[in-house]
């Protein structure tokens, strides 16, 4: 969980000299001539600097403790490199560094402000993300810690407050977006559950979101088959969640995000390996996703409408389970000899995808979702794979992943793959193999998408067991919200 942060705007000369003091310095290594820094020697900082042969290196940090009597505890010098040459997630990382520099602290001033300016709202909103994602710590079962943590108090110090409060609202609703995606991701399965998800889902109406269920009745009684064959063991229903963000007046112009949400996969009848079999708790990173990108746009009001569709089952094996040779009748009709029980999310991703185009008919989908560890083979943990039918698609999306850095590698999809997924017994299969397999998976979903313009993101690689970074030491990443919510904005600029 985030640790709790309690934050405050200040004009420079109204803050308390008190905790620890963060000031930015470029690659000239010099501080702003303009800062009003009472009671703070800059002739004795610039000596300390150059003493210490501090260049301002990108990502890198000085310590000064204890400068003068009655002021901050330290201050910390915080590199900033060439700013001209920040891209992607550049401003995140330091905000990530900043936070991690700052050690058995209760209270920190940022002063917003590089040598010749203050850093403008995108900047600013980038930088206290980065911040806040650093924060965040998933211990809440560790029983052995020492204490609860205390808030940490942020103090901006800025000359234009309005500019900085609005960075600094847009940058919190964006973080606990992403962040309550990673609690969703860390949470083990037996305390996250479908119906507990589900219950999770429905605090969304507090935004104005509109969510609609459809519990195991419903989805029988609609003809989810694909859907349900992956439950069918588990003593846990299966679900089906809508929401909707209706936030421009624009009805028929909606966009969609569709997630797999499989709380834990066993691989049922084809059970996996137990090594890292635990690390299936996070199967459900896709629906984990498409919530948190709902909240984001819903918090900040986005003038778009969107519809978030997840489907929530859990995969295990038992006496009523789907079995290899099984075939199923898709809600589209379609029908699908069962190969492998463990490519189950492509068979929940078929019926969701089917129901979102015709349901809601939207201008485009995008599903997300930890489909197949052959995507980890090819691409590793620094790329999502992305495959679509849509070339404009692909280039906004790729264009939102480099933005923040949640980067996506377009992979391909065409005929030779196609017709790997058919099967002598019915319409496909759902199995064909290790050859190819994170692209005959997408070959598979492309089969429920019709002529909607669409996008598989495939995460498996990029939203559990991440890797970590100066913004990021959770096992769950929270991957894919801040690039959705980026992606949205095209939309609300254009609708």
């Amino acid at each position: 969980m985030s640790q709790p942060i309690i934050t405050q705007l200040s004009y420079f000369s109204q803050v308390e000299k008190k905790g620890t003091l963060v000031l930015l310095i470029d690659n000239s290594g010099e501080i702003s001539s303009s800062l009003e820094l009472e009671g703070l020697d800059k002739d004795l900082m610039k000596s300390l600097i150059e003493l210490r042969n501090f260049k301002g290196e990108r990502f890198k940090y000085l310590e000064i403790c204890a400068l003068a009597k009655n002021s901050y505890d330290r201050v910390i010098f915080l590199g900033v490199g060439n700013s001209s040459e920040f891209f992607s997630d550049d401003w995140i990382k330091l905000g990530g560094v900043c936070r991690g520099a700052l050690v058995d602290t209760l209270q920190v001033t940022l002063i917003m402000q590089l040598k010749e300016r203050e850093l403008c709202d995108d900047e600013i909103e980038d930088f206290i993300c980065g911040f806040k994602l650093r924060n965040y710590n998933f211990d809440k079962y560790c029983t052995n810690k020492v204490s609860k943590k205390e808030p940490l108090k942020i103090v901006f110090q800025t000359k234009t407050i309005e500019r900085v409060k609005k960075s600094l609202e847009r940058a919190e609703k964006l973080a606990d977006a992403v962040m309550m995606t990673r609690d969703f991701v860390n949470e083990p399965a037996n305390i996250l559950g479908t119906e507990e998800f589900c219950i999770k889902i429905q605090e969304l109406k507090t935004l104005g979101v509109e969510i609609n269920v459809f519990d195991d009745q419903k989805l029988e009684k609609n003809g989810f088959a694909a859907l349900l064959s992956v439950s069918r063991a588990s003593r846990r229903p299966a679900r089906l969640v809508m929401m909707q963000w209706k936030g421009s007046s624009f009805e028929n112009q909606t966009i969609a995000f569709v997630g797999k949400g499989v709380i834990f996969d066993s691989g049922g009848i084809s059970l996996k390996p137990s090594a890292s079999m635990e690390e299936m708790k996070g199967d459900m990173a896709g629906a984990a996703a498409v919530v948190g990108t709902i909240f984001s746009l819903a918090s900040r009001k986005a003038k778009v409408n969107v519809v978030g569709v997840v489907g929530l089952v859990e995969n295990m094996p038992g006496g009523n389970a789907l079995r290899p040779g099984d075939i199923l009748t898709s809600l589209s009709g379609k029908t699908i000899e069962v190969i492998n029980t463990d490519a189950e999310g492509r068979l929940v991703l078929a019926d969701l995808l089917w129901f979102t185009k015709e349901h809601f008919k939207p201008l485009l989908m995008i599903d997300i979702a930890t489909l197949t560890g052959a995507i980890r083979v090819a691409l590793g943990q620094h790329y999502a794979g992305l495959f679509s039918n849509d070339d404009v698609l692909v280039e906004r999306l790729c264009a939102a992943g480099t933005r923040t850095g949640e980067r996506l590698w377009r992979m391909p999809l065409g005929k030779e793959y196609d017709c790997i997924v058919d099967s002598k017994i019915a319409d496909m299969r759902n199995c064909t193999g290790r050859d190819a397999g994170s692209v005959t998976a997408a070959q598979f979903l492309k089969r429920f998408v019709g002529d909607t313009p669409w996008a598989h993101l495939d995460i498996a690689g990029t939203a559990i067991a991440s890797i970590k970074n100066d913004y990021n030491e959770s096992w769950g990443s929270g991957f894919g919200v801040r690039l959705l919510d980026s992606f949205a904005h095209y939309y609300e600029d254009n609708m």
